[in-house]
């Protein structure tokens, strides 16, 4: 709509739409991040549930391109192999694995950045020893019966607090192996305000309404996190200690970092308090010595019992979904690249990419940047221009790490990812506000981006492409 001269096409190189939300299969599968800032921003979420399941989230999806139209232009099981940009023309090639070959006059990616192929799995002494079933959340097989089976979940991250207390409704018990805590904060599934908001204003006005309240809580508690890590880790502990009671021990939840330096685990109604408080599950917090023929035996010595071992042990970052970029015959090396505004890169023309937040929802950040590369597009055309680069003009930019965070999937992959200056419009800020007055009111032509014509290579026909 912000672009009505523009086509475009969508390459998936899955066979259904959906992402992480058709893939992942695995019990309780759900966000951890409210649908009033997950949803988008021009369609109401109108469910009751705020924190939703992953059904109800995939049906959101679907019905939303539907409306739009999104879903006919549309290309399934096409994998992009390579992407080559050509100054002389102007435009971008893209290779499919399949052989087809595309052009655009504008690259946009959209493809997150895990590896849908599979997730990270350690490698364990005795693992072949094991005579059960073991299992990786993301590859979750479908005729799996865990009814009265014992289970141990590896893992404290979102996946596993996600899904021990839903396997616990089935298994004979859940334990959750962790090798350190994470900081579990219990929340309300429903918003009480969104849902007195939508009983009297109308949708529209009632989602922005929650939408907004729920931006300025979020950036609230993150701020507190950051100034008053002390403050905030009472606070969790407070509500962990309320909603165990007597079945609280410390050392199970009282993580070795700050708040926010891995991402918080929400738990849902306090689900997993619940279940620990009904005996269906338990939390030891220990490392693995080696696996045996019938469980796991700890390094203290403990031995767990487990007929089903689930590793939720993380997944693989992976930008592009491994896709080659390669600008005017030089391939693209990441790490010696910046992120400009969060959606471009140093260097490379005509291309941008959407990424989320790392301590908010994913889609607060997508939307501004699809409705930014509307605003550049239609700037380019307005100016007569053909090409847009940013470029560090700036001598005094220093590199840091793109991603600040200490989790393990982070650390193993920092190698291979772009990095961000030490000012704007090369830093994240990881602040929707922030980003809003950029994104959304900033000049376009900021002294950053350089701006070419190239009208006579211009490639008739050719639009944006993005690929999912």
């Amino acid at each position: 709509m912000n672009c009505p001269s523009k086509t475009f096409v969508i390459l998936e190189g899955r066979e259904s739409m959906g992402g992480t939300w058709d893939l992942f299969r695995y019990p309780g599968i759900r966000s951890d991040s409210d649908m009033h800032t997950l949803g988008y921003r021009f369609r109401p979420w109108r469910d009751a549930k705020a924190i939703a399941d992953g059904p109800a989230i995939l049906s959101y999806i679907r019905e939303t391109a539907a409306e739009y139209g999104v879903d006919k232009a549309i290309r399934y099981n096409h994998r992009v192999r390579r992407a080559s940009w050509s100054s002389e023309h102007a435009r971008w090639t893209v290779e499919i694995e399949t052989g087809e070959i595309l052009t655009c006059n504008f690259l946009y990616l959209c493809t997150g950045y895990y590896d849908y192929a599979s997730g990270y799995t350690p490698e364990w002494p005795g693992v072949a020893r094991f005579r059960g079933t073991i299992v990786h959340p993301q590859k979750w097989p479908e005729d799996l019966d865990y009814s009265g089976k014992r289970v141990v979940v590896i893992g404290s991250g979102a996946t596993a607090i996600t899904l021990v207390p839903a396997m616990a409704q089935r298994a004979a018990h859940v334990t959750m192996l962790q090798r350190s805590p994470s900081y579990v904060v219990s929340r309300p599934a429903e918003d009480k305000v969104g849902n007195l908001f939508r009983r009297y204003l109308p949708d529209h006005l009632a989602y922005a309404l929650t939408r907004w309240k729920n931006v300025f809580v979020g950036t609230f508690f993150y701020r507190l996190a950051r100034k008053k890590p002390e403050v905030f880790k009472w606070m969790v502990a407070r509500g962990v200690r309320k909603a165990l009671g007597e079945k609280y021990d410390a050392k199970h939840f009282t993580p070795p970092y700050n708040p926010w330096d891995q991402r918080l685990c929400f738990a849902p109604d306090a689900d997993l308090f619940d279940e620990m408080r009904a005996g269906r599950v338990s939390v030891v917090t220990d490392q693995i010595d080696t696996f045996t023929e019938d469980g796991l035996l700890l390094q203290s010595g403990e031995h767990l019992d487990a007929d089903i071992i689930v590793t939720a042990t993380g997944l693989v970052l992976r930008l592009f979904s491994g896709m080659q970029l390669v600008v005017d015959g030089s391939a693209i090396d990441l790490p010696n690249t910046f992120v400009y505004k969060g959606m471009m890169f140093s260097d490379i023309p005509n291309f941008a990419f959407a990424v989320g937040y790392t301590n908010a929802s994913w889609t607060l950040k997508c939307d501004l940047t699809a409705e930014y590369v509307c605003r550049l597009l239609n700037y380019m055309d307005q100016h007569g221009y053909d090409v847009c680069t940013p470029r560090v003009n700036d001598t005094d930019i220093e590199a840091e790490p793109v991603i600040d965070f200490n989790s393990g999937y982070v650390l193993r992959a920092l190698h291979t990812l772009p990095r961000q200056g030490s000012k704007t419009p090369w830093r994240l800020h990881q602040n929707y506000m922030k980003d809003l007055r950029m994104m959304r009111y900033g000049r376009v032509d900021d002294g950053t981006m350089e701006f070419k014509a190239a009208r006579a290579a211009r490639v008739a026909g050719a639009g944006v492409m993005a690929h999912g």
